[in-house]
């Protein structure tokens, strides 16, 4: 499983963003995903993730009702659109892919199984 996340950039407070994760390799549909984020000096923390069909979604209380996760399973595409952008999510993002057989959406990044190479999002305030 190869992970390709993109998107990110420089924008203003109160702005958006829309990060993309393109995956490859095994078939997309059959794992949950999962956006991660870590900005400077700080650990990595969970963001939002997905379940395979997309029909189940989980977000960090920190990005709810701002941020809204999605995937399309025949692009093998997953999404994090991001808005009303504060400083405070200034960070590297990374996708990522949980393979395991439960239906559970897992939060803890040790859970996940690959990672994408992450993209820079900057706020200026």
């Amino acid at each position: 499983v190869q992970l390709q996340a993109c998107g990110g950039g420089l924008v203003q407070a109160g702005g958006s963003l829309r990060l993309s994760c393109a995956a490859s390799g095994r078939a997309f549909s059959n794992y949950k995903m999962g956006w991660f984020r870590q900005g400077p000096g700080k650990e990595r923390e969970f963001v939002a993730a997905i379940s395979r069909s997309g029909g189940g979604t989980s977000y960090a209380d920190s990005v709810k009702g701002r941020f809204t996760i999605s995937r399309d399973n025949a692009k093998n595409t997953m999404y994090l659109q991001m808005n009303s952008l504060v400083p405070e999510d200034m960070a590297v993002y990374y996708c990522a892919a949980d393979l395991s057989y439960s239906a559970v959406i897992r939060t803890a990044p040790q859970r996940y199984d690959y990672w994408g190479q992450g993209t820079l999002v900057t706020v200026s305030s």
